[in-house]
């Protein structure tokens, strides 16, 4: 293992401390819960809350979409790990502005089960409670289970379409509606090159043959559709088109935003061969692409590979996805 780190055991703490010491007009940690990070601006009276967590190692998914515009609080776990049930209560305590708290997050289990408890902690305090779980990854289950799929790259677009909703003044229910509206229009795939290390492992945690590719991985290293020999960058695209295409009904003149996310070691200048690809398909068939994100978004350690997320946009999400956000990374074209 070859990692920037001193301790393993501090390796949250101290990239937690980094990052909002790098960007204190963004972010801030809440006293008591280092784990914890809100927005540097405290809450506006009368806004919906929205509060997201889950594990370090996917940065910037999820402690870096706090921020106007988007989310106002996350709560960190460990590397691959969910976030206590102590700290999704404070983060939502934290933000509660008399306007209710929605919880956004990714569809895994120990994220549910621990947001759940902090939402029943909450609701009897007197607090209203929402949860929108992102479910986005085909690979990890067939359609009609949409339900058991993993939340991946594609929650970065729910945050910002109804963080969008919450800071236009949106009431509790209209927030977790655009939530789960951009959840229901989007879709995501990745592909992985190579391993990565969780840095209390020290070693891989799982393999790659060197010539080959797995089709389909999840972000902590699940099993993908199917593991295989390296194919060129159209082909890939491809692939990836054909697995997150179907299920969005698309038609000619619809409007979509695309992400091409590098999981972590896949250099911009690869990312930007797979979009060329993707955005010719996509223009081929008459579907014009509004502010793609070309970038990291949601990673996987040092893992080298890509993701592809489409999202189909109407006249409710598409001003939503145009509306001013403020975070170190969330930069569309």
């Amino acid at each position: 293992m070859k990692k920037f780190l001193n301790q393993p055991g501090d390796y949250v703490n101290e990239m937690l401390e980094g990052l909002c010491a790098a960007h204190p007009g963004q972010y801030r940690q809440l006293p008591g819960h280092p784990r914890v990070v809100l927005r540097a601006a405290p809450p506006r009276p009368g806004k919906v809350g929205i509060v997201t967590g889950g594990g370090s190692g996917h940065l910037p998914m999820f402690v870096g979409y706090v921020g106007p515009g988007l989310l106002d609080a996350c709560a960190v776990g460990n590397v691959f790990a969910g976030q206590t049930v102590a700290d999704a209560e404070a983060a939502m305590r934290a933000v509660s502005a008399g306007a209710g708290v929605l919880q956004l997050y990714g569809n895994y289990g120990g994220d549910k089960m621990n947001f759940n408890l902090a939402a029943e902690a909450l609701q009897d305090e007197g607090v209203e409670v929402r949860a929108v779980r992102v479910a986005d990854d085909v690979a990890s289950a067939v359609a009609s289970q949409r339900h058991l799929r993993r939340g991946v790259a594609g929650m970065a677009y729910a945050f910002k379409l109804a963080g969008a909703c919450a800071e236009a003044g949106g009431d509790l229910e209209e927030v977790a509606a655009v939530a789960q509206q951009a959840c229901d229009n989007l879709r995501s795939v990745g592909v992985a090159l190579s391993p990565c290390t969780i840095p209390e492992a020290g070693r891989p945690g799982f393999d790659i043959g060197a010539d080959d590719m797995a089709f389909g991985m999840g972000i902590h290293g699940e099993p993908g559709l199917w593991t295989g020999p390296l194919q060129t960058a159209d082909q890939v695209a491809q692939a990836m088109l054909e697995a997150v295409l179907p299920e969005l009904g698309l038609s000619h003149g619809d409007r979509v935003s695309v992400m091409v996310n590098s999981l972590g070691a896949t250099p911009l200048e690869e990312l930007y061969i797979l979009y060329r690809a993707v955005e010719r398909t996509l223009r081929s068939q008459g579907q014009t692409v509004v502010a793609p994100l070309i970038g990291q978004y949601a990673t996987s350690m040092e893992m080298a590979g890509a993701s592809l997320t489409v999202l189909r946009l109407d006249g409710r999400l598409e001003p939503l996805l145009m509306a001013p956000a403020s975070s170190p990374f969330w930069r569309p074209a």
